[in-house]
């Protein structure tokens, strides 16, 4: 074969790394996002089988947990924004409706109702939905009105975000409540909030704020005073802190090497497959491997950010905004809470941290990220 008809092949065929490009998009998903997502991913298995004691099976179902939600976030990529935009509404009635239902009818485990049980399927916590429904929901109801939003706008947002938000705490579940709250909230000061009205609803939230105190339970209360001072009770409810600091410290700068952490291996950090699996991997790879994990969480909000400030309408772009910032702030308050800088809370650590739903739900909404940015593409041609 000629260079000639070699170079007529390619432009005729495209190139393999082109060609594989193109399906990406013509299945709509993002190489750059689903990259990071799958580096992300195989490392946190990694840290998980070390976190777990070396349980093969609780690595076995976190891998389980992937193939469901991968396939989820493949169908949720191939809607199309403006088929989101157009259900935001009935899907916040559904989701509010099922929340109610938990307060009513759900299931109780540990002292908290929020678990729906379904026949045949099992227990289904409506809650986790809510982190997608919230957003979806506030930037719909923003996408309609005049941008930046004036102050009876951004009261009624603000009531919307409240409501499942309530609901939520009552349940009670103090860490999913706040990161609804937050999702939401991104979405409103994404839409050019003015500091002005930023400062209303600070003066509006500063009593309620106040009051939350006597609202917590005797738990949550314990929470924020063993954050102010762990040392106070060592060996009760300072503990998880105290242990969780102390692995951190321990690692070093290049840590002790995988399965050869102490903290997790002789049962001194309790939850360590799960809110403190990031205290395992300071242990065991030191500073450089919380670096690299910071730079591979840095990789995906990055490429989310792009997605966001390139979206072709409004609803879009706060959605992706949203979506994208939310995942940040999962990553900013479990290793604040991990390293004692933030109240414990029970938030795990993304795509790191052992569990069910929150792996779905997180990969369900960057299903929709990727919605956001190839229909763009095929919009635009």
């Amino acid at each position: 074969m000629s260079k000639r008809d070699f170079r007529h092949q390619l432009q005729s065929h495209g190139s393999p790394v082109t060609q594989r490009l193109n399906l990406m998009q013509a299945v709509h998903l993002d190489p750059p996002l689903l990259g990071g997502l799958l580096l992300l991913i195989s490392g946190g298995l990694f840290v998980l089988y070390s976190a777990s004691g070396e349980n093969m099976d609780m690595v076995w179902r976190q891998i389980t947990r992937f193939a469901i939600g991968f396939p989820i976030m493949m169908v949720l990529a191939q809607i199309s924004p403006q088929t989101y935009k157009r259900w935001s509404p009935v899907l916040f009635a559904i989701g509010i409706i099922l929340l109610i239902a938990v307060l009513v009818t759900g299931t109780q485990a540990k002292g908290a109702q929020r678990w729906l049980a379904i026949p045949g399927v099992g227990r289904f916590q409506p809650s986790e939905i809510m982190k997608l429904i919230v957003p979806m929901m506030v930037a719909w109801y923003l996408a309609e009105r005049a941008l930046p939003p004036g102050s009876k706008p951004s009261l009624a947002t603000a009531i919307l975000i409240l409501i499942p938000t309530l609901l939520i705490a009552k349940q009670p579940d103090l860490g999913t409540s706040l990161l609804i709250a937050s999702s939401g909230f991104i979405a409103l000061f994404l839409s050019g909030l003015s500091w002005r009205v930023i400062g209303g609803l600070i003066v509006l939230a500063a009593p309620a704020a106040g009051g939350l105190w006597f609202l917590m339970r005797d738990y949550q209360r314990q929470r924020v005073l063993t954050f102010l001072n762990p040392e106070r009770d060592p060996w009760g409810a300072g503990w998880n802190i105290i242990q969780s600091k102390t692995a951190i410290g321990s690692g070093g700068v290049e840590g002790k090497g995988w399965l050869n952490g102490t903290q997790a291996h002789l049962d001194f950090l309790p939850e360590s497959h799960t809110d403190f699996i990031i205290a395992v991997l300071a242990e065991e790879f030191g500073l450089v491997g919380v670096c690299c994990l910071l730079l591979v969480y840095l990789a995906i909000i990055g490429r989310g950010i792009y997605i966001c400030m390139n979206a072709q309408d409004t609803y879009s772009r706060l959605l992706a905004g949203s979506i994208t910032l939310t995942f940040f702030v999962y990553v900013f308050v479990n290793i604040g809470m991990v390293s004692g800088l933030l109240p414990v809370v029970g938030v795990p650590l993304p795509m790191v941290s052992y569990g069910g739903t929150s792996v779905v739900t997180l990969l369900a909404g960057f299903g929709i990220l990727m919605s956001i940015h190839t229909h763009r593409r095929l919009v635009s041609r």
